[in-house]
C-alpha cells in the first residue's frame, strides 16, 4: 500500500518562498508548479506587481484558487509566522554548495529572491550555512527564478521518494 502524504494547506510538502518577487508571470509558474506537486506558496512584500494583474493569473491558470498563497508584509513577519522551526533553504547564484550536498526533507522552506537581485546580502549572510546553489556551466549568470523553483521542488521530491518519505502511485503520481 502507498504511504500517504497530507499536502494541504496545513501540510504542505514543501514551503517555497518567494521574497519579493517582481515579475507576475513568474510568481504564477511558481503558483502552478506548487499546486501540482503539494507545495505552499510564501510571498514577502513589496511585490513588484498586483496579484490581479492579468499575466499573473494567466500564469497561474485554473490553479491559483487551489494555492491559497500566504503573504507577509516583510522578511521579519515571515520569520516569525513562516512555520516555527522549519529548515529553510536559500538559493544563490553566490553559494558554493551545490543542492545535492543536503538532504531535503517535508517541511523544509525553499526560499528565493527577486528576479533582478536575488536575496539580499544581509538574508544571504544570515543564512550562510544553508544557501545552496543550482549548478550552471561557467559564466553563466542565472536560471529563471520559475526554473529554479521547479528544480529543487523536483530534487526534493527525488529525495523525499528515495528515502521513502513519501511515494509514488504506479500511475507516477503524488498520493496525497
Amino acid at each position: 500500500m502507498l504511504l500517504r502524504l497530507m499536502a494541504t494547506a496545513s501540510s504542505p510538502i514543501f514551503d517555497v518562498v518567494m521574497h519579493q518577487p517582481e515579475i507576475p508571470n513568474n510568481t504564477g509558474n511558481i503558483g502552478r508548479t506548487c499546486v501540482a506537486t503539494g507545495c505552499a506558496l510564501r510571498l514577502i512584500h513589496p511585490l513588484g506587481f498586483d496579484t490581479s494583474e492579468k499575466a499573473f493569473r494567466r500564469a497561474g491558470l485554473d490553479y491559483w484558487p487551489r494555492l491559497a498563497p500566504i503573504e507577509h508584509d516583510s522578511w521579519k513577519e515571515y520569520l516569525n509566522a513562516g512555520g516555527g522551526d522549519a529548515r529553510r533553504w536559500c538559493f544563490s547564484t553566490k553559494a558554493t554548495r551545490p543542492i545535492w550536498e543536503v538532504d531535503l526533507r517535508p517541511g523544509d522552506h525553499f526560499i528565493f529572491g527577486r528576479e533582478t537581485a536575488g536575496l539580499p546580502d544581509d538574508i544571504l549572510t544570515a543564512h550562510d550555512n544553508t544557501t545552496l546553489a543550482l549548478p550552471m556551466a561557467p559564466n553563466e549568470r542565472s536560471l529563471n527564478v520559475a526554473t529554479a523553483v521547479c528544480a529543487v521542488i523536483y530534487e526534493g521530491l527525488r529525495q523525499c521518494v528515495a528515502r521513502g518519505d513519501i511515494r509514488l502511485s504506479a500511475e507516477a503520481r503524488l498520493d496525497f
